[in-house]
């Protein structure tokens, strides 16, 4: 696939707070439900919420990774997530949001090294986990599962769809993910995807499993521009990868509702604030995108 980016008018909404809540029932899918599986390394418990459509299956599925806020505060799941599993089960999939921090007694894990790391090392066996978890439900189909991840589960995400992922089960699993996206991903180049969280030698990475990725272009907390030259060199490789860019969207473009802020509690070592906004052209054309994408992998 080619490089795609879209022009974007920029958008302010103040209607609603980042933060979510759960979704209630409509007619076409159930409300969520809170599940267990255990992670791939060490077999930690780890808590999922589940949200399904309607009748016996089996459906295809969509794994979910948070970014380093959290999935949720108090049992709820963010609104950026929340909303993207009501669209998945809208059309026809199983979304789990995976709870990677809470499940471990963490809360935001953006700033502190060690806590950063750790994630780092553990989450891409905690998606292994939910894959495994998954694929044992009779109304999932096992051979159509998707991972989806948002800034740090976006770089967990590489960190799992690599060809030589630490996390990947030995044996391999029959049925690996189908497919995989990324939302404005951390770690998104070569030097911060290989050792020691990869077995991947630098400007070697490469994977079998379609990615793509949707980024904002004026992000300053996960810039664009060495993920444009990741994704260029993994493509120019043989991987099946792809970017869309677009212009003036910032961290968390598809979050609804979200008013510009200026995180200063995230400040970078290098002094950047991070900027979160919603960008609601980005917004509608990224759920376009994505829906499109997942389709041609994972319908029947």
């Amino acid at each position: 696939m080619q490089i795609r980016r879209y022009i974007a008018n920029l958008s302010i909404c103040l209607a609603s707070l980042w933060f979510g809540i759960f979704l209630t029932a409509s007619s076409s899918y159930a409300a969520f439900e809170q599940v267990q599986f255990e992670s791939l390394k060490n077999k930690t418990k780890i808590s999922a919420y589940l949200m399904r459509p309607k009748g016996a299956g089996p459906f295809p599925a969509v794994v979910m990774l948070h970014g380093c806020g959290g999935m949720g505060y108090s049992g709820t799941v963010k609104s950026i997530y929340s909303s993207w599993a009501k669209l998945f089960v809208e059309d026809g999939m199983a979304a789990l949001v995976v709870d990677s921090a809470g499940s471990r007694g963490l809360g935001p894990t953006c700033v502190r090294q060690p806590e950063r790391r750790k994630m780092y090392r553990l989450r891409p066996f905690d998606a292994y986990g939910a894959l495994a978890y998954l694929q044992t439900q009779s109304f999932i189909d096992p051979e159509r599962i998707g991972l989806v991840g948002w800034s740090q589960g976006g770089g967990v995400t590489l960190l799992t769809i690599v060809d030589q992922s630490i996390a990947r089960p030995n044996p391999k699993p029959p049925h690996d993910f189908a497919v995989s996206a990324i939302f404005y991903p951390a770690l998104c180049n070569d030097r911060l995807q290989s050792r020691p969280f990869t077995k991947v030698a630098p400007n070697s990475w490469s994977t079998k499993i379609p990615l793509l990725v949707l980024q904002g272009g004026a992000d300053n907390w996960t810039p664009p521009e060495p993920c444009v030259s990741f994704i260029d060199a993994t493509r120019e490789r043989g991987s099946p990868v792809s970017i869309i860019v677009f212009p003036g969207a910032y961290h968390s473009f598809d979050a609804p509702g979200l008013k510009r802020i200026e995180l200063r509690r995230y400040k970078t070592i290098k002094g950047i604030i991070p900027i979160v906004k919603t960008d609601e052209i980005a917004r509608n054309k990224a759920r376009e995108e994505l829906i499109a994408f997942l389709r041609t992998y994972l319908s029947p």
